[in-house]
């Protein structure tokens, strides 16, 4: 994930060729021909390719009537991500006050988060927080926005609260009738998680949970370039999400009001940023500049508006917690509201970077594998992992990085054959904090080449192990190959420019399929990312937790995979009935 600039050239300019070279599917229709016809139908010039891509329509009737459960960073995201011919926000939900104002008005903290955070006021067009307030119903606990949901008209809803959330506010949901998007992981429990499965098959609702990945073209056409096997074999899987976190400066530990943590650092931070930028916005006279340093200003002033829940939090289960030393004496001093607005940095609330980071990149390890086996979902057999904390104090229970080694099956794997038990696919993947150099990416080696995706917006395509070679894909008897030529006429060259160019993450795509499957009710309209795939996700990142913390190697069972089966591997039984208290 290291290469440089005129290596990344060739590798983009290999997967463009892949992706339009004429290669004849089982239906005898050439992936040229296919991507062809989305052109040809107006596609590029649209909004997005999800629907050319995903086999949904590219509109519903009516844009099923939702509600935003958590309004934070991640509902913030899938806010901005909305598609308003399929989805319609009847009303949000969220205890702390700066993100129900970033909810409405965006994040203008840089344009990058801008660009992703819109707010609902641009997303729908509203005049202002008035005119959107007139349309979107405001809430803060989040049993109040499902307490509501009928009289509101509510179908739906997006749940993006903090991890020990998910499974209550998803099975209080679905028992109201409400079909559920719950952001990634599924559950903070395995149990947890085929608890919510369970409720879903109990009432017929769908439950889709926001892998994205499932939804990005570029994995979309790395997984057909392994189905049409451009790679050869594949052996070897190789992902990290580097991250260059320092203490003082680290994205997870959001700072907080001065008020409810007075000798927090961070804290102080927020007050003095403040002070500064009210000084900016009284020196600039540009009128663009003006406006823009004023929603800055009165977005920081939303976060420190946050104070009100240093009495409150506890009313929402949050907890005080002290960190103590070997001698008893205390190190770290941690009132309810951290929890609330660190809630990744612990076990309670969060999981880690498994949970977090690791989940997405298994995630698409396992679409991979399954290109292999025709299509079908693979499980790991066994995972080895570590895990430690050399960078932060003790101000969380989170690990600073992860290390893990997973085995996959083969297609001809048979644990039962001594010939074939050791046909095994190895996955490498590391999260670390500290330094950042590679950033985030997967990295499939085969046979015959190597497929590198980073940062889920750029495919690179290599012959073996040459990173300078050009590939020309050419159909024989003996399936597609490689050559080290160059290829592709004007039409692949499109393609490739269609499905490489400003590539959707994913969060568009999934919203706007699970809309649509929500309006075309049928057994096979299924969401990508439905129970039984989530499940497997949520057990490949909590099982490695439990392998990372005690320095072990577990082999996987295959019962932690099943919904209707009780086997956990945190030991813990499913039991919906303790929802109906």
């Amino acid at each position: 994930m290291n290469l440089t600039p005129e290596e990344k050239a060739v590798g983009k300019e290999n997967f463009c060729a892949a992706i339009g070279s004429d290669v004849k599917n089982k239906s005898g229709e050439s992936r040229r021909d296919f991507l062809k016809q989305g052109i040809m139908a107006g596609l590029v010039s649209g909004g997005g390719l999800g629907a050319f891509y995903f086999g949904y329509e590219a509109s519903v009737p009516n844009p099923v009537r939702v509600g935003v459960i958590g309004a934070g960073d991640e509902g913030s995201v899938l806010i901005g991500a909305i598609n308003p011919k399929f989805i319609e926000v009847k009303s949000i939900s969220d205890i702390r006050p700066y993100n129900v104002y970033r909810a409405f008005h965006g994040d203008h903290y840089s344009p990058n988060a801008l660009k992703v955070r819109c707010g609902l006021i641009e997303k729908y067009g509203w005049a202002n927080e008035q005119q959107a307030r007139k349309n979107v119903k405001v809430y803060g606990d989040y049993r109040e926005l499902i307490e509501n949901a009928k009289r509101d008209n509510l179908e739906a809803v997006i749940i993006a609260l903090p991890l020990h959330l998910h499974a209550p506010a998803a099975v209080a949901a679905m028992r109201a009738g409400l079909h559920v998007l719950t952001e990634k992981l599924m559950g903070h429990s395995v149990h947890e998680c085929k608890e919510m499965a369970r409720v879903a098959n109990e009432t017929g609702l769908h439950l889709a949970t926001g892998h994205q990945r499932h939804y990005n073209i570029l994995y979309e056409n790395a997984v057909d370039q392994i189905r049409r096997g451009l790679l050869g074999d594949l052996h070897y899987i190789r992902a990290q999400w580097h991250r260059g976190n320092m203490p003082g400066r680290d994205s997870w530990q959001q700072p907080m009001p001065e008020k409810v943590k007075p000798k927090d650092k961070l804290a102080k931070k927020l007050g003095e940023k403040l002070k500064s930028w009210k000084r900016k916005l009284s020196s600039v006279k540009d009128p663009r500049e003006i406006d823009r340093w004023s929603k800055m200003v009165a977005q920081v002033e939303a976060q420190i508006s946050d104070e009100v829940l240093g009495a409150t939090a506890k009313d929402f289960g949050y907890q005080d917690k002290k960190i103590k030393d070997a001698d008893g004496k205390v190190i770290y001093d941690r009132p309810a509201v951290e929890e609330l607005i660190r809630w990744r940095l612990w076990d309670r609330t969060g999981g880690g970077l498994m949970a977090e980071l690791g989940s997405h990149q298994l995630d698409a390890a396992s679409i991979f594998i399954s290109a292999m086996h025709g299509g079908e979902k693979q499980y790991p057999l066994s995972v080895a992992a570590a895990a430690n904390r050399p960078i932060f104090p003790a101000d969380r229970d989170v690990d600073d990085h992860v290390y893990c080694q997973f085995e996959f099956p083969l297609p001809d794997y048979d644990p039962k054959d001594p010939n074939n038990s050791r046909k095994k696919i190895g996955v490498q993947y590391a999260s670390i904090n500290g330094n950042g150099f590679g950033g985030y990416g997967e990295m499939v080696f085969g046979t015959g080449g190597t497929l590198i995706l980073e940062r889920e917006k750029e495919a690179m395509l290599f012959k073996d192990s040459a990173t300078g070679s050009k590939i020309k894909v050419t159909s024989g008897r003996g399936g597609p190959t490689m050559d080290t030529q160059a290829s592709g006429d004007e039409q692949s060259a499109a393609v490739g420019k269609m499905a490489t160019l400003e590539v959707s993450r994913g969060y568009t795509e999934e919203e706007e399929h699970w809309a649509w499957c929500i309006r075309n009710p049928s057994p096979e309209n299924l969401p990508r990312c439905y129970p039984k795939v989530a499940l497997a996700d949520a057990v490949i990142a909590l099982t490695t937790n439990i392998a990372a913390r005690s320095g072990q190697r577990i082999e996987f069972n295959k019962e932690w995979f099943e919904i209707d089966s009780d086997a956990t591997p945190e030991g813990v039984k499913p039991d919906i009935k303790r929802y109906n208290a």
